[in-house]
């Protein structure tokens, strides 16, 4: 297990008793994503996760091994450790959401399919689904009602293969209740789809 460093975690405080889980890209830090944190809906408290594995300048949640794409040991060794961080929080939370960013993206698909009932909602940005199958899987697509689940990709990116876009779309229309978005842009959040996930934030 990759354990997650709770002294790196940023807080942003909400007014209710519910926890939007924040998890970034490959090669960025807890410090990206936490600036959407004044944008998002006031009854969340924000939790934006380091990822454990130094990474350029930055953190990684697993390496790629394209070799054996369908072996989940290292997504779930990271996995673990945020399920593990949130078993140790002190506040318990009567619901807990997921938002994540490319890889950070494929770490939140991955949390729902280790634990199928534990999450509320996702938002599954610029990302993709690891390949292989769990067995937290068919609980997902026998849910009802299924898990309600944001994904959003951009026209022009280059980072997220197509094929892998397509597959991982596949996927997710299998196992969650997906709303789908589609911009004009590359590899990035741009004000649109801010827009789109406070949005799915504020009706999940």
């Amino acid at each position: 297990m990759h354990p997650i460093d709770a002294d790196a975690v940023l807080w942003r405080q909400g007014t209710g008793d519910e926890l939007l889980v924040v998890m970034h890209g490959l090669g960025s830090h807890e410090g990206d994503l936490f600036g959407l944190a004044p944008h998002l809906p006031e009854r969340f408290d924000v939790a934006s996760l380091r990822a454990p594995i130094p990474y350029g300048g930055g953190f990684a949640w697993f390496e790629f091994t394209p070799v054996d794409a369908d072996d989940h040991a290292l997504i779930d060794s990271a996995a673990e450790g945020v399920l593990a961080w949130l078993e140790g929080l002190e506040r318990t939370y009567s619901r807990v959401h997921l938002l994540g960013f490319s890889q950070g993206g494929a770490m939140a698909v991955q949390l729902a399919r280790l634990e199928p009932e534990r999450f509320a909602s996702i938002a599954h940005l610029s990302s993709f689904v690891h390949a292989g199958e769990l067995p937290g899987d068919a609980v997902l697509a026998g849910r009802e009602p299924r898990i309600p689940l944001l994904a959003t990709i951009g026209d022009l990116d280059d980072v997220i293969h197509v094929d892998k876009v397509r597959r991982s779309a596949l996927w997710l229309d299998r196992h969650f209740d997906v709303d789908r978005r589609t911009y004009h842009r590359a590899h990035a959040i741009v004000a649109e789809e801010l827009a789109d996930v406070v949005a799915f934030l504020e009706r999940a």
